[in-house]
Protein backbone atom coordinates (compact mmCIF):
# COMPACT_ATOMS: atom_id res chain seq x y z
CA UNK A 1 0.00 0.00 0.00
CA UNK A 2 1.67 3.24 -1.35
CA UNK A 3 1.62 6.38 1.66
CA UNK A 4 -1.20 7.61 -0.68
CA UNK A 5 -3.41 5.78 0.00
CA UNK A 6 -2.60 4.14 3.67
CA UNK A 7 -3.71 7.20 5.35
CA UNK A 8 -3.08 10.25 7.06
CA UNK A 9 -4.78 9.35 10.92
CA UNK A 10 -2.30 9.41 13.52
CA UNK A 11 -5.03 8.09 16.32
CA UNK A 12 -8.02 5.48 16.09
CA UNK A 13 -10.96 6.35 17.36
CA UNK A 14 -11.78 4.04 20.41
CA UNK A 15 -15.13 2.26 18.67
CA UNK A 16 -12.94 -0.67 17.16
CA UNK A 17 -14.80 -2.62 14.36
CA UNK A 18 -17.66 -5.03 14.91
CA UNK A 19 -16.23 -7.60 12.88
CA UNK A 20 -12.91 -8.66 12.45
CA UNK A 21 -11.44 -10.20 9.12
CA UNK A 22 -10.25 -13.74 9.47
CA UNK A 23 -6.30 -13.54 9.15
CA UNK A 24 -4.41 -16.15 7.54
CA UNK A 25 -2.78 -17.40 10.19
CA UNK A 26 -2.92 -21.21 9.52
CA UNK A 27 -1.94 -23.19 6.34
CA UNK A 28 -5.07 -24.17 4.51
CA UNK A 29 -6.41 -25.87 1.71
CA UNK A 30 -9.33 -26.01 -0.81
CA UNK A 31 -10.91 -29.17 -2.04
CA UNK A 32 -14.13 -29.87 -4.19
CA UNK A 33 -17.07 -32.21 -3.64
CA UNK A 34 -17.63 -33.21 -7.67
CA UNK A 35 -21.76 -34.24 -6.90
CA UNK A 36 -23.04 -31.04 -4.90
CA UNK A 37 -20.18 -28.58 -5.50
CA UNK A 38 -20.46 -27.50 -2.26
CA UNK A 39 -16.93 -25.72 -0.92
CA UNK A 40 -15.00 -27.63 1.59
CA UNK A 41 -12.54 -25.41 3.58
CA UNK A 42 -9.69 -27.12 5.26
CA UNK A 43 -7.92 -24.94 8.02
CA UNK A 44 -5.51 -27.07 10.56
CA UNK A 45 -7.54 -30.17 10.09
CA UNK A 46 -11.05 -28.93 10.23
CA UNK A 47 -13.14 -28.52 7.34
CA UNK A 48 -16.70 -26.81 6.91
CA UNK A 49 -19.80 -29.08 6.13
CA UNK A 50 -22.73 -27.86 4.65
CA UNK A 51 -26.57 -29.14 4.24
CA UNK A 52 -28.66 -26.65 1.96
CA UNK A 53 -28.08 -23.50 3.44
CA UNK A 54 -26.54 -24.49 6.86
CA UNK A 55 -23.28 -24.72 8.00
CA UNK A 56 -21.11 -27.01 10.80
CA UNK A 57 -17.34 -28.43 11.00
CA UNK A 58 -15.95 -31.92 10.71
CA UNK A 59 -12.38 -33.21 11.47
CA UNK A 60 -10.04 -34.82 8.35
CA UNK A 61 -11.08 -38.37 9.38
CA UNK A 62 -15.02 -37.97 9.27
CA UNK A 63 -15.35 -36.88 13.05
CA UNK A 64 -18.39 -34.38 13.18
CA UNK A 65 -17.44 -31.38 15.56
CA UNK A 66 -20.51 -29.21 15.15
CA UNK A 67 -23.76 -30.01 13.06
CA UNK A 68 -24.92 -28.30 9.80
CA UNK A 69 -26.85 -25.92 12.10
CA UNK A 70 -25.30 -22.35 11.59
CA UNK A 71 -26.65 -19.70 8.79
CA UNK A 72 -22.40 -18.45 8.30
CA UNK A 73 -19.47 -19.54 9.66
CA UNK A 74 -15.83 -17.83 9.52
CA UNK A 75 -12.52 -19.72 9.24
CA UNK A 76 -11.00 -20.97 12.24
CA UNK A 77 -7.91 -18.21 14.02
CA UNK A 78 -5.95 -19.45 16.83
CA UNK A 79 -8.20 -22.44 17.72
CA UNK A 80 -11.64 -20.22 17.16
CA UNK A 81 -14.32 -19.67 14.88
CA UNK A 82 -17.11 -17.05 14.56
CA UNK A 83 -20.35 -18.43 13.81
CA UNK A 84 -23.93 -17.36 13.77
CA UNK A 85 -27.37 -19.12 14.43
CA UNK A 86 -29.40 -16.46 12.38
CA UNK A 87 -28.89 -12.98 10.91
CA UNK A 88 -27.29 -10.68 13.60
CA UNK A 89 -27.02 -13.96 16.29
CA UNK A 90 -23.43 -15.22 16.65
CA UNK A 91 -20.92 -16.48 19.29
CA UNK A 92 -17.83 -18.05 19.01
CA UNK A 93 -16.54 -22.20 18.92
CA UNK A 94 -13.48 -23.77 19.90
CA UNK A 95 -11.59 -26.72 17.88
CA UNK A 96 -14.39 -29.22 19.74
CA UNK A 97 -17.55 -27.46 18.24
CA UNK A 98 -18.00 -26.04 22.08
CA UNK A 99 -20.03 -22.44 21.84
CA UNK A 100 -17.51 -20.93 24.25
CA UNK A 101 -19.92 -17.60 23.43
CA UNK A 102 -23.50 -18.42 22.85
CA UNK A 103 -24.70 -17.43 19.50
CA UNK A 104 -26.85 -14.13 21.66
CA UNK A 105 -24.86 -11.43 20.20
CA UNK A 106 -25.21 -8.97 17.08
CA UNK A 107 -20.86 -9.29 17.51
CA UNK A 108 -18.16 -10.95 18.45
CA UNK A 109 -14.60 -10.19 18.39
CA UNK A 110 -11.97 -13.22 18.98
CA UNK A 111 -10.73 -13.76 22.20
CA UNK A 112 -7.89 -11.41 24.22
CA UNK A 113 -6.12 -11.92 27.68
CA UNK A 114 -9.32 -14.33 28.49
CA UNK A 115 -12.06 -12.28 27.54
CA UNK A 116 -14.37 -11.53 24.61
CA UNK A 117 -15.89 -8.38 23.55
CA UNK A 118 -19.54 -8.55 22.79
CA UNK A 119 -21.85 -6.15 21.36
CA UNK A 120 -26.00 -6.37 21.30
CA UNK A 121 -28.59 -3.38 21.02
CA UNK A 122 -26.20 -0.90 20.92
CA UNK A 123 -24.21 -1.67 24.02
CA UNK A 124 -20.83 -3.71 24.51
CA UNK A 125 -19.85 -5.76 27.53
CA UNK A 126 -17.49 -8.79 27.65
CA UNK A 127 -17.59 -12.85 27.64
CA UNK A 128 -15.70 -15.37 29.43
CA UNK A 129 -14.76 -18.44 27.66
CA UNK A 130 -16.97 -20.31 29.39
CA UNK A 131 -20.02 -18.71 27.89
CA UNK A 132 -20.74 -16.10 30.85
CA UNK A 133 -21.13 -12.40 30.94
CA UNK A 134 -18.87 -11.45 32.67
CA UNK A 135 -18.60 -7.58 32.61
CA UNK A 136 -22.51 -6.84 31.31
CA UNK A 137 -23.68 -5.26 28.55
CA UNK A 138 -23.97 -1.69 29.67
CA UNK A 139 -20.22 0.12 27.54
CA UNK A 140 -21.41 2.88 24.18
CA UNK A 141 -17.68 1.84 23.22
CA UNK A 142 -15.47 -0.58 24.09
CA UNK A 143 -12.17 -1.92 23.01
CA UNK A 144 -9.99 -4.83 23.35
CA UNK A 145 -8.62 -6.30 26.67
CA UNK A 146 -4.31 -5.32 26.68
CA UNK A 147 -2.24 -5.84 29.30
CA UNK A 148 -5.04 -6.57 31.70
CA UNK A 149 -7.46 -3.42 30.99
CA UNK A 150 -9.68 -2.36 28.26
CA UNK A 151 -10.91 1.22 27.15
CA UNK A 152 -14.56 2.25 27.73
CA UNK A 153 -16.87 5.10 26.84
CA UNK A 154 -19.35 5.49 29.65
CA UNK A 155 -22.17 7.73 30.93
CA UNK A 156 -21.44 10.26 33.48
CA UNK A 157 -24.68 11.83 33.78
CA UNK A 158 -27.38 12.79 31.63
CA UNK A 159 -25.78 14.81 29.71
CA UNK A 160 -21.87 14.16 29.50
CA UNK A 161 -19.56 10.97 28.59
CA UNK A 162 -16.05 9.93 29.23
CA UNK A 163 -13.84 7.29 29.02
CA UNK A 164 -12.37 4.86 31.69
CA UNK A 165 -10.37 1.62 31.75
CA UNK A 166 -11.70 -1.58 33.13
CA UNK A 167 -10.12 -4.89 34.27
CA UNK A 168 -10.86 -8.24 33.65
CA UNK A 169 -13.64 -8.35 36.42
CA UNK A 170 -14.80 -5.07 35.11
CA UNK A 171 -13.77 -2.61 37.60
CA UNK A 172 -13.01 0.90 37.07
CA UNK A 173 -9.08 1.38 37.10
CA UNK A 174 -9.64 5.36 37.26
CA UNK A 175 -12.71 7.98 37.18
CA UNK A 176 -13.99 8.81 33.70
CA UNK A 177 -12.25 11.25 33.02
CA UNK A 178 -10.81 11.64 29.11
CA UNK A 179 -13.00 11.83 25.77
CA UNK A 180 -10.70 9.45 24.47
CA UNK A 181 -8.43 6.60 25.17
CA UNK A 182 -6.29 3.93 23.32
CA UNK A 183 -5.73 0.17 24.57
CA UNK A 184 -2.40 -0.10 26.90
CA UNK A 185 1.15 -1.21 24.65
CA UNK A 186 4.62 -1.41 26.36
CA UNK A 187 3.31 0.06 29.54
CA UNK A 188 1.96 3.33 28.10
CA UNK A 189 -1.97 4.38 27.24
CA UNK A 190 -3.05 7.34 25.04
CA UNK A 191 -5.13 9.77 26.32
CA UNK A 192 -7.07 13.04 25.04
CA UNK A 193 -8.14 15.91 27.24
CA UNK A 194 -10.60 18.05 25.49
CA UNK A 195 -8.54 18.62 22.30
CA UNK A 196 -5.00 17.49 24.05
CA UNK A 197 -3.36 14.02 23.99
CA UNK A 198 -0.86 12.91 26.67
CA UNK A 199 0.63 9.55 27.87
CA UNK A 200 -0.57 7.46 30.92
CA UNK A 201 1.02 4.91 33.15
CA UNK A 202 -0.60 1.74 34.58
CA UNK A 203 -0.68 3.99 37.73
CA UNK A 204 -2.86 6.40 36.15
CA UNK A 205 -0.46 9.27 36.25
CA UNK A 206 0.57 11.34 33.22
CA UNK A 207 4.17 10.76 32.45
CA UNK A 208 3.18 13.61 29.21
CA UNK A 209 1.14 15.95 29.88
CA UNK A 210 -1.69 16.45 27.54
CA UNK A 211 -0.77 19.41 25.45
CA UNK A 212 -0.08 17.60 22.09
CA UNK A 213 -2.68 18.39 19.31
CA UNK A 214 -1.23 14.99 17.46
CA UNK A 215 0.18 11.94 18.47
CA UNK A 216 0.41 8.25 16.97
CA UNK A 217 0.41 5.16 19.43
CA UNK A 218 3.38 3.25 20.41
CA UNK A 219 5.55 1.41 18.39
CA UNK A 220 8.59 -0.68 18.49
CA UNK A 221 9.01 -0.84 22.32
CA UNK A 222 7.45 2.51 22.93
CA UNK A 223 8.72 4.55 19.90
CA UNK A 224 5.98 7.07 18.67
CA UNK A 225 5.53 10.79 17.68
CA UNK A 226 3.85 13.67 18.93
CA UNK A 227 3.67 17.41 18.28
CA UNK A 228 1.47 19.70 16.54
CA UNK A 229 -0.10 19.63 13.39
CA UNK A 230 3.37 22.03 12.03
CA UNK A 231 5.41 18.88 12.90
CA UNK A 232 5.63 16.31 14.88
CA UNK A 233 8.89 14.57 17.37
CA UNK A 234 10.00 10.87 17.29
CA UNK A 235 9.98 9.62 20.76
CA UNK A 236 11.77 7.13 22.57
CA UNK A 237 11.13 4.53 25.78
CA UNK A 238 12.83 7.82 27.95
CA UNK A 239 10.07 10.12 26.62
CA UNK A 240 12.77 12.22 25.11
CA UNK A 241 11.93 13.60 21.84
CA UNK A 242 14.84 11.94 19.40
CA UNK A 243 14.54 14.82 16.15
CA UNK A 244 13.07 17.82 15.77
CA UNK A 245 9.53 18.41 15.51
CA UNK A 246 9.53 18.22 11.42
CA UNK A 247 7.43 15.18 10.52
CA UNK A 248 3.86 16.17 9.38
CA UNK A 249 3.06 12.00 9.07
CA UNK A 250 4.56 8.65 10.07
CA UNK A 251 3.54 5.53 8.38
CA UNK A 252 4.70 3.28 11.57
CA UNK A 253 7.80 1.11 11.45
CA UNK A 254 8.62 -1.77 9.10
CA UNK A 255 11.81 -3.66 8.82
CA UNK A 256 13.58 -1.12 11.19
CA UNK A 257 12.57 2.04 8.85
CA UNK A 258 9.68 4.50 10.01
CA UNK A 259 8.44 6.16 7.14
CA UNK A 260 7.99 9.74 7.57
CA UNK A 261 6.57 12.88 5.95
CA UNK A 262 8.96 16.32 5.79
CA UNK A 263 8.52 19.71 3.76
CA UNK A 264 6.00 17.72 1.45
CA UNK A 265 8.27 15.11 0.77
CA UNK A 266 8.83 11.50 2.44
CA UNK A 267 11.59 9.59 3.79
CA UNK A 268 12.90 7.13 6.26
CA UNK A 269 13.99 7.17 9.51
CA UNK A 270 16.02 4.46 11.63
CA UNK A 271 14.76 3.77 15.22
CA UNK A 272 16.94 6.56 16.84
CA UNK A 273 15.85 9.19 15.01
CA UNK A 274 18.05 9.33 12.02
CA UNK A 275 17.01 9.94 8.48
CA UNK A 276 19.00 7.44 6.84
CA UNK A 277 16.62 7.56 3.90
CA UNK A 278 16.07 10.95 3.14
CA UNK A 279 12.83 13.09 2.04
CA UNK A 280 13.24 13.64 -1.47
CA UNK A 281 10.53 11.29 -2.53
CA UNK A 282 6.67 11.88 -3.56
CA UNK A 283 5.44 8.60 -2.78
CA UNK A 284 6.64 5.84 -0.77
CA UNK A 285 4.93 2.30 -0.06
CA UNK A 286 6.48 0.80 3.85
CA UNK A 287 9.45 -1.50 3.93
CA UNK A 288 8.73 -5.44 3.53
CA UNK A 289 11.31 -8.23 2.82
CA UNK A 290 13.87 -5.40 3.15
CA UNK A 291 12.39 -3.64 -0.06
CA UNK A 292 9.94 -0.01 -0.51
CA UNK A 293 8.52 1.54 -3.63
CA UNK A 294 9.37 4.97 -3.79
CA UNK A 295 8.09 7.38 -6.50
CA UNK A 296 9.40 10.79 -8.01
CA UNK A 297 6.79 12.65 -10.59
CA UNK A 298 5.24 9.64 -12.04
CA UNK A 299 8.15 7.54 -12.38
CA UNK A 300 8.70 4.16 -9.57
CA UNK A 301 10.92 2.13 -8.24
CA UNK A 302 12.61 -0.09 -5.88
CA UNK A 303 15.10 0.31 -2.71
CA UNK A 304 16.74 -1.27 -0.23
CA UNK A 305 16.63 -0.28 3.89
CA UNK A 306 20.11 1.60 3.13
CA UNK A 307 18.57 3.68 -0.02
CA UNK A 308 19.85 1.64 -2.66
CA UNK A 309 17.93 1.92 -5.52
CA UNK A 310 17.53 -1.87 -6.69
CA UNK A 311 14.87 -0.95 -9.26
CA UNK A 312 15.71 2.10 -10.89
CA UNK A 313 12.77 5.22 -10.69
CA UNK A 314 11.92 4.25 -14.39
CA UNK A 315 8.40 2.51 -14.32
CA UNK A 316 5.05 3.65 -14.09
CA UNK A 317 1.91 3.21 -12.09
CA UNK A 318 -1.01 4.11 -14.39
CA UNK A 319 -3.99 1.35 -13.01
CA UNK A 320 -5.39 1.31 -9.68
CA UNK A 321 -3.71 -1.66 -8.13
CA UNK A 322 -1.83 -0.95 -4.92
CA UNK A 323 0.03 -4.38 -5.08
CA UNK A 324 2.69 -3.18 -7.61
CA UNK A 325 5.99 -2.91 -6.62
CA UNK A 326 5.46 -4.66 -2.99
CA UNK A 327 7.06 -8.68 -2.75
CA UNK A 328 4.85 -11.42 -2.75
CA UNK A 329 6.58 -14.97 -3.05
CA UNK A 330 9.71 -13.68 -4.04
CA UNK A 331 8.53 -11.40 -7.07
CA UNK A 332 7.02 -7.90 -7.44
CA UNK A 333 4.95 -7.01 -10.18
CA UNK A 334 6.05 -3.71 -12.56
CA UNK A 335 4.45 -1.74 -15.18
CA UNK A 336 6.39 -0.04 -17.70
CA UNK A 337 4.93 1.15 -21.30
CA UNK A 338 1.38 -0.19 -20.08
CA UNK A 339 2.83 -3.49 -19.92
CA UNK A 340 2.93 -5.58 -16.88
CA UNK A 341 5.59 -7.79 -15.75
CA UNK A 342 8.07 -9.28 -12.66
CA UNK A 343 11.53 -8.62 -10.89
CA UNK A 344 13.07 -10.39 -8.45
CA UNK A 345 14.80 -8.71 -5.07
CA UNK A 346 17.54 -7.43 -7.03
CA UNK A 347 15.31 -5.80 -9.99
CA UNK A 348 16.03 -8.41 -12.16
CA UNK A 349 13.24 -8.89 -14.88
CA UNK A 350 12.25 -12.85 -14.30
CA UNK A 351 9.00 -12.83 -15.88
CA UNK A 352 9.24 -10.44 -18.83
CA UNK A 353 6.97 -7.22 -19.17
CA UNK A 354 5.03 -8.52 -22.01
CA UNK A 355 1.02 -8.46 -20.26
CA UNK A 356 -1.98 -6.52 -20.94
CA UNK A 357 -2.87 -7.19 -17.45
CA UNK A 358 -1.45 -8.92 -14.07
CA UNK A 359 -1.92 -9.25 -10.15
CA UNK A 360 0.66 -10.00 -7.57
CA UNK A 361 1.52 -13.21 -6.84
CA UNK A 362 -0.86 -15.31 -4.16
CA UNK A 363 -0.73 -19.19 -3.04
CA UNK A 364 2.73 -19.04 -5.68
CA UNK A 365 0.19 -18.54 -8.73
CA UNK A 366 -0.38 -15.13 -10.78
CA UNK A 367 -2.94 -14.20 -12.99
CA UNK A 368 -1.85 -12.47 -15.60
CA UNK A 369 -3.79 -11.34 -19.27
CA UNK A 370 -2.40 -12.12 -22.62
CA UNK A 371 -4.20 -11.62 -26.30
CA UNK A 372 -6.97 -10.36 -24.03
CA UNK A 373 -7.32 -14.08 -22.00
CA UNK A 374 -6.66 -14.76 -18.54
CA UNK A 375 -4.57 -17.33 -17.37
CA UNK A 376 -2.28 -17.98 -14.32
CA UNK A 377 1.53 -18.34 -14.05
CA UNK A 378 3.92 -19.82 -11.37
CA UNK A 379 7.15 -17.81 -10.10
CA UNK A 380 8.99 -19.36 -13.04
CA UNK A 381 6.82 -17.62 -15.76
CA UNK A 382 5.53 -21.38 -16.75
CA UNK A 383 1.39 -21.19 -17.85
CA UNK A 384 -0.25 -23.68 -15.57
CA UNK A 385 -3.15 -22.39 -16.22
CA UNK A 386 -4.44 -21.62 -19.95
CA UNK A 387 -4.93 -18.32 -21.41
CA UNK A 388 -9.24 -18.80 -21.58
CA UNK A 389 -10.55 -17.08 -18.92
CA UNK A 390 -13.00 -13.91 -19.70
CA UNK A 391 -11.75 -12.65 -16.30
CA UNK A 392 -9.50 -13.85 -13.34
CA UNK A 393 -8.67 -12.73 -9.53
CA UNK A 394 -5.50 -13.61 -7.70
CA UNK A 395 -6.09 -17.20 -5.52
CA UNK A 396 -6.95 -17.17 -1.81
CA UNK A 397 -6.49 -20.53 0.40
CA UNK A 398 -5.86 -22.44 -3.03
CA UNK A 399 -9.05 -21.47 -5.18
CA UNK A 400 -9.51 -18.27 -7.85
CA UNK A 401 -12.49 -17.24 -8.96
CA UNK A 402 -12.63 -16.67 -12.28
CA UNK A 403 -15.17 -15.75 -15.66
CA UNK A 404 -15.50 -19.11 -18.55
CA UNK A 405 -17.98 -18.62 -21.59
CA UNK A 406 -19.45 -15.57 -19.67
CA UNK A 407 -20.36 -17.31 -16.24
CA UNK A 408 -18.52 -16.96 -12.85
CA UNK A 409 -16.69 -20.54 -11.80
CA UNK A 410 -14.15 -21.12 -9.35
CA UNK A 411 -10.84 -23.23 -10.18
CA UNK A 412 -8.19 -24.98 -7.92
CA UNK A 413 -4.76 -25.15 -8.21
CA UNK A 414 -4.44 -28.17 -10.23
CA UNK A 415 -7.13 -26.42 -12.58
CA UNK A 416 -10.17 -28.14 -11.42
CA UNK A 417 -12.90 -26.87 -11.80
CA UNK A 418 -14.61 -26.31 -8.31
CA UNK A 419 -17.84 -24.22 -8.38
CA UNK A 420 -20.65 -23.79 -11.02
CA UNK A 421 -18.90 -26.92 -13.37
CA UNK A 422 -21.79 -28.25 -15.18
CA UNK A 423 -20.34 -29.44 -18.11
CA UNK A 424 -16.66 -28.47 -16.86
CA UNK A 425 -14.41 -30.77 -15.70
CA UNK A 426 -11.01 -29.27 -15.70
CA UNK A 427 -8.46 -27.01 -17.53
CA UNK A 428 -5.57 -28.00 -18.59
CA UNK A 429 -2.63 -26.48 -19.99
CA UNK A 430 -2.17 -26.24 -23.91
CA UNK A 431 0.89 -25.89 -26.16
CA UNK A 432 -1.66 -22.45 -27.55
Amino acid sequence: MTMKTFGSSLVFLLLLSLMSVATRAQEGRYDYDEECGCDIFYVDGIETTRDGDRYGFRRDDGTVIAPNIYLYVGRFTNGYCKVYREENRCGIIDRDGREVVPCLYESVEFPSEGRVRVYRDGLFGYSDLDGNLVIPLQYLQAGSFQEGCAPVLVAVDSFHTACTFIDLQGRQLYPPHYQNLQPFSCGYALVRLYDRWGLMDHSGRLVLPTVFEKMTTLFADTLFFAGSEQGMALYDATLKPLTPAVYTWTGGITDGRIAVQRDGKYGFLDSHGREVIPCIYDDISLFAYGRAKVGIADRFGIIDTTGRQVLPIEYEDHTPKSTKYVYCDGLALVERDGRFGYVDYEGRVVIPICFQDAYQFSDSLAAVRFNDRWGYLDTRGNAVLPFVFDIASPFEWGRAEVYYQGKPRQVDREGRCVKNCKGIKSWKVTNE
